[in-house]
This record gives C-alpha cells, sequence and structure tokens, in this order.
C-alpha cells in the first residue's frame, strides 16, 4: 500500500510537470513526507497521507527542481553552480581545508556533494536525524538553500582533521559514507554561521 501510494503521488508529479518528469531521488525526497504524514497519531488525517505528501512534495520540489534538471547543469541556478557556492562557504570558513581538499587532492564536490544537496541529506543520515534535519532548513528565516549550504559545510568542518590527515581516497570515503555524528552538532555549527548570501555577496 505504502509503495503504491508513493508511486501515485510521483505519477502525478510526472503528469504535472512534462518537462522534468520523474527523476531518480525525487522517491528519497517524497519519502520523509509520507511518513511523516501516514504516523500522523490521528487516523482521519493520517488516511490523507499520500495527498499531504504530494502537495509537499510539490512546494519542496519547487525550489530545488533545477537541480534534476540536467539541461540546466551549467546555469546559475544549477547543480554544478550549487557546489561552486558550497566549495566558496568552504574556503571562507577554512581555506587550508578546501586548499586540500579541492586543490591538492583535487577531490571533486559532486563526487560527495551532488548527493548531499540534491536529496537534500534523506541518504547520509537515519530517519529521525534527516526529520530534524529537515525541519531546520524548512524553517530557516535565510532561505531553504542558504541552511542547507551552511549545513554542508558544517558537515565538512565537523570531519576537518580526518580529511586534513587523509588523501584523495580518505577524504572520499570520509564523506561519502558520512561518520556517525549527532546532527545537534552539526546545525548549532551551522546556526552560527552567517548567512551565505552575506559571505557570498549574492543570494543563493
Amino acid at each position: 500500500l505504502h509503495r503504491q501510494e508513493l508511486r501515485g503521488a510521483l505519477f502525478m508529479y510526472a503528469k504535472l510537470n512534462p518537462g522534468l518528469r520523474y527523476i531518480q531521488g525525487m522517491n528519497e525526497l517524497i519519502a520523509p513526507l509520507y511518513w511523516l504524514f501516514k504516523n500522523d497519531p490521528d487516523p482521519v488525517n493520517a488516511q490523507y497521507a499520500e495527498a499531504d505528501a504530494f502537495w509537499c512534495f510539490m512546494d519542496l520540489i519547487s525550489e530545488f527542481r533545477d537541480h534534476f534538471c540536467q539541461q540546466l547543469d551549467n546555469a546559475q541556478t544549477g547543480i554544478k553552480a550549487t557546489l561552486r557556492k558550497l566549495m566558496n562557504m568552504l574556503q571562507h570558513h577554512d581555506y587550508k581545508l578546501w586548499q586540500h581538499i579541492e586543490v591538492e587532492s583535487k577531490v571533486d564536490a559532486q563526487f560527495y556533494a551532488f548527493r548531499w544537496i540534491t536529496l537534500l541529506l534523506s541518504q547520509e543520515f537515519a530517519l529521525p536525524d534527516t526529520l530534524r534535519i529537515w525541519d531546520t532548513i524548512l524553517s530557516d528565516p535565510h532561505g531553504r538553500m542558504d541552511c542547507l549550504l551552511r549545513i554542508c559545510t558544517a558537515m565538512i568542518l565537523h570531519v576537518r582533521e580526518r580529511l586534513m590527515q587523509g588523501d584523495f581516497a580518505v577524504i572520499m570515503k570520509t564523506l561519502q559514507r558520512y561518520p556517525p555524528v549527532d546532527v545537534t552538532v552539526l546545525l548549532n555549527k551551522a546556526a552560527m554561521m552567517a548567512p551565505c548570501n552575506e559571505v557570498l555577496g549574492s543570494p543563493v
């Protein structure tokens, strides 16, 4: 039943958005929303989980949809531009770490942060932690993308010691399989950062 309802919601999205349709990974964005509504303590509300998840997914994807559109990869709103913004944030907060990762070790952010950004970190953490992170992203006064980039920056900074001591292989393994962490630490670190638009000098 659950898979059928998720499939139905994504099918409807594809029908309403023929220019983009369904892209692999969208299921990872709607699943936490569906789980949340399906587990509503009020059974009357829970029976509308598919519809509620669909409309929330529509709102969520409207801000991040350009990351799923291959034709926009090189555009100002595409995934490559967002990855550059993430690296600029890291460079601002820790130049030596940025230099070691990107210049000396030649680890492209696309190798690890592509998944972080397109799936809003849903694959990096357990569901309860993902919901906590999403709650922060969705309620951040500086905007969802701004908050996401600050959290991603905090994730890299949090494992600084391991990254600085590692080579290409160690950096890749650490960032592609992020080690267990108390997400409160990451969220607090991200909250202490200046908004990305102030750091980068342009809106994200």
